[in-house]
C-alpha cells in the first residue's frame, strides 16, 4: 500500500482532498459543479484539489457519453481499481477467496475443498492456491492488493491469534494474522466468520439497513455474530457471540440431531447427511421432521437467551443450513414466541454460503476507509 505519510500537500488541502474522495466513492461520476456542491468547496478550489488528486492517481476524468453534443462538462469518478481487496472465508470443509475492487465490487472469486483434519501446512496453502486463483482470474498480481480480511472457524482474540477452534484441531492456538503476514505482501486482517456474516447481511442481504440484529450462522457447526447500533460487536475480548461454548445452550452438538437422523442412507458421507435429513423433513418424511424438530428445540435455547438479552430487531437465520429456511424457519419463530418478551422479525440469509466472504470484503472496504480516507485521520497517501 503507499505510504501514508506521503505528499506534500498542507493539511487543510488534504481535508479537502479526502472530503472529494469520500463524495466521490459514495456515487458515480461527478461534475466538477455537483462535486463542488457535495463538498461545499468552490468551484475553483475544487478544480485544484481535483487535479491533484488526478496525479497522485486517486481521481480520473470519465470520457464523455458517445454521442454527447457541445462541450459537455468534465466528470470526475474514484479510481476503486488503483488498488484491490482479498476477502477469505475459511470453514471445516471449504476455503473461499474473493477478489474486490476499492469500492467492494467483487471481481472474481474462488474455492478449495479442504479437511477439518488437513495438516497445517495443507490448509495454509489451499489459502495460497485460493487467492492466487482470485489473482489469476482477475489478472491482478500479488503487489496490486492493499489488504486482506480473513474470516475464520475459531475464536478469534484481539491480535488475531486463534485461541480455540473445535472443528480444526490445528488451528488451535494458531498466530493465523502472523502466519498470513508471512505469505502476502499486505495488510492482514483477521475476524471471526460469524461477525463478517452478520456484517455481509446488514450490508447487502436480508437485514441491511437494520441497526440491532442476531445472525445465527449455522451449518455443520454453530455460531452467531451480533450487530449492535449498526456495528458489529466483537466484545472486549473479542469473544462476543460464543455461545455455543456453554452446554447449557445446547448448541454445540444440536447438528448431531441431523447428522445422525436414521432416515440417512448408509454410506452418505458425513458432511451430506444434514442435508439429506432436511430435504426428507421437507418430503414429510416423520422420522426426519423429528429429528428437525429436536435440532430446533436446540437451536431456540440459545437464539432466545440473546433475543431475550439484546432485543433485536432482526433474527436471521444464516450459513449452509439457511438453503432449508423452509423447513427451519416457522419451527423456530414458534418456538420463540413462546420463550421472548418481543418478537423480533425472522428472516432467511439472502448471501447463503457466500455471506463470510461477502463480509470479510466489506470490513476489508471499512478498514481501507478507515486508515486513508477519513477526513480527521489523513494524510491521505500517494497512490502508487
Amino acid at each position: 500500500m503507499a505510504d501514508l505519510r506521503g505528499g506534500d500537500l498542507s493539511r487543510l488541502r488534504q481535508l479537502n482532498s479526502l472530503t472529494a474522495i469520500r463524495a466521490l466513492r459514495g456515487s458515480g461520476p461527478l461534475t466538477l459543479s455537483a462535486l463542488a456542491e457535495r463538498t461545499g468547496l468552490s468551484r475553483p478550489s475544487m478544480k485544484e484539489v481535483a487535479d491533484e488528486l488526478m496525479a497522485l492517481g486517486w481521481v480520473e476524468e470519465v470520457p464523455p457519453s458517445p454521442g454527447t453534443m457541445g462541450r459537455p462538462a468534465r466528470r470526475y469518478r474514484f479510481r476503486a481499481d488503483s488498488g484491490y481487496l482479498v476477502g477469505v472465508d475459511i470453514g471445516g470443509h471449504n476455503i473461499r477467496a474473493a477478489l474486490s475492487d476499492l469500492d467492494g465490487e467483487i471481481l472474481a472469486e474462488t474455492r478449495q475443498p479442504v479437511l477439518p483434519d488437513d495438516p497445517l501446512e495443507e490448509r495454509l496453502a489451499a489459502i495460497g492456491r485460493a487467492v492466487s486463483g482470485c489473482l489469476a482470474l482477475s489478472r491482478t498480481t500479488a503487489e496490486d492488493l492493499w489488504m486482506i480480511a480473513v474470516g475464520t472457524i475459531g475464536v478469534i482474540d484481539v491480535e488475531g491469534r486463534v485461541i480455540y477452534s473445535a472443528a480444526v484441531p490445528a488451528w488451535r492456538d494458531l498466530d493465523l494474522a502472523g502466519r498470513l503476514g508471512e505469505m502476502f505482501p499486505c495488510q492482514v486482517l483477521i475476524e471471526n466468520d460469524s461477525r463478517l456474516a452478520a456484517m455481509a447481511e446488514t450490508r447487502r442481504g436480508v437485514a441491511k439497513g437494520a441497526r440491532d440484529v442476531v445472525f445465527l450462522h449455522v451449518g455443520r457447526r454453530m455460531g452467531a455474530g451480533l450487530i449492535i447500533g449498526g456495528r458489529v460487536h466483537r466484545g472486549f475480548g473479542a469473544a462476543a457471540g460464543e455461545i455455543s461454548m456453554l452446554p447449557e445452550a445446547r448448541w454445540f452438538d444440536a447438528p448431531e440431531h441431523l447428522n445422525t437422523c436414521a432416515s440417512v442412507p448408509a454410506g452418505t458421507p458425513p458432511e451430506d447427511a444434514a442435508g439429506f435429513t432436511l430435504a426428507a423433513a421437507r418430503h414429510g418424511d416423520p422420522v426426519a421432521i423429528e429429528a428437525v424438530e429436536r435440532y430446533v428445540d436446540d437451536l431456540a435455547v440459545g437464539t432466545a437467551a440473546m433475543v431475550l438479552i439484546l432485543d433485536p430487531q432482526m433474527v436471521v437465520l444464516g450459513g449452509g443450513f439457511s438453503r432449508s429456511a423452509d423447513v427451519l424457519l416457522d419451527r423456530l419463530r414458534a418456538r420463540l414466541e413462546r420463550a421472548c418478551m418481543r418478537i423480533p422479525e425472522v428472516r432467511a440469509s439472502t448471501l447463503g454460503d457466500e455471506c463470510v466472504v461477502v463480509g470479510a470484503i466489506d470490513y476489508a472496504v471499512d478498514h481501507l476507509d478507515d486508515q486513508l480516507f477519513t477526513p480527521d485521520k489523513g494524510p491521505l497517501p500517494v497512490s502508487r
